[in-house]
């Protein structure tokens, strides 16, 4: 008798243990139905663990790039001395910039002057802090007037294809056909040469290149099962591809930015090395070429400059190879 009132118990336990499991089962999954978002992370728990240990292993890798980091330090300086240039130079703007020191022209190094006096006897170090904050003017907004001009043009090539594909791309053919730096430098001489005709020639020298770059992404993006389904809902063609193309698409432009931006701070130094510089501002190429002739007796003059270009546009290249090795998943999978 005792074993059967203990057989009778232990089904009848059993029999409770499934309805129980059976009710919250139905439970769960009518919850998951009609509440949006409901335990969502539990829906496929195995691949969403892993994919958050491979977000969180990438992004712990890139963080801890020693180069990656060195870029961010360096740009983080750059932009402090650009910012705080007044006081740090030892010396004015107009002191830097337009006096004349007869008796300290190509004067070595000295506690006077840290790095040393150029042509006209004008400290070195001051014209280097205030220069910093034109060239990445003159940068920042050149990359400006390419970005907007040039994801503009590339989306609506990419996206609506035929015709319109055809007489954007020809026209970005032209202009590319031209060399960068001989189209800006006949345009200067032709223009006479100012900050503001620079930046906006450097601005349209870039332009072909985004738009390319964007073109190509929007033509993949345009064909994933997405962006149908927001044509079948009745979605307009510039909500398509402001709100659903353009975000997706952006990563690689992001890289390029970066390393746009330490191209053109080379390509600055070239232009005022040249002679196609503004005389009303300080740019850190200005000085070099008439330091070139005083190479021997006077090294630092243009060194410093030099060093200081260098660093700049090193410091750029860096934080767009972290963040190439963050954004393309081509760098991701052989990191993981």
């Amino acid at each position: 008798m005792v074993q059967e009132e203990i057989q009778e118990r232990t089904e009848l336990r059993t029999t409770r243990n499934l309805v129980s499991n059976s009710s919250s089962w139905i439970s769960r999954n009518l919850k998951f139905l009609f509440l949006p978002k409901y335990r969502l992370n539990q829906l496929k728990p195995d691949i969403i663990n892993k994919m958050d240990y491979i977000k969180k292993r990438h992004n712990r890798n890139w963080l801890k790039s020693p180069l990656t980091i060195v870029g961010i330090v360096i740009i983080s300086i750059i932009v402090s001395i650009a910012v705080f240039d007044s006081w740090i130079a030892p010396y004015s703007y107009k002191d830097a910039a337009f006096a004349y020191f007869i008796d300290d022209w190509w004067k070595p190094p000295s506690h006077r002057h840290p790095l040393g006096t150029g042509l006209a006897g004008q400290d070195i170090f001051s014209r280097i802090i205030y220069g910093t904050r034109y060239s990445l003017i003159i940068a920042f907004t050149a990359v400006s007037i390419s970005l907007v001009f040039g994801i503009a043009l590339g989306m609506v090539s990419g996206y609506y294809g035929g015709w319109v594909d055809t007489f954007i791309m020809r026209i970005i053919d032209i202009i590319l056909a031209f060399p960068g730096l001989v189209f800006a430098m006949a345009i200067l001489a032709i223009w006479q040469s100012s900050i503001e005709k620079m930046i906006i020639i450097l601005g349209i020298i870039g332009i072909p290149y985004y738009a390319r770059l964007m073109r190509s992404s929007v033509m993949k993006t345009k064909e994933f099962e997405y962006i149908s389904a927001a044509k079948v809902v009745g979605a307009s063609n510039q909500r398509i591809m402001f709100r659903h193309i353009l975000p997706n698409s952006f990563d690689p432009i992001l890289i390029s930015i970066s390393f746009d931006i330490g191209r053109l701070i080379i390509s600055i130094a070239i232009l005022s090395f040249l002679g196609f510089g503004d005389y009303r501002y300080i740019l850190w190429g200005d000085r070099i070429i008439d330091a070139a002739y005083n190479m021997w007796n006077a090294p630092w003059a243009s060194f410093w400059p030099s060093a200081m270009i260098i660093t700049t546009a090193l410091g750029f290249m860096l934080l767009g190879d972290g963040l190439r090795d963050a954004l393309d998943p081509r760098y991701q999978y052989k990191s993981i």
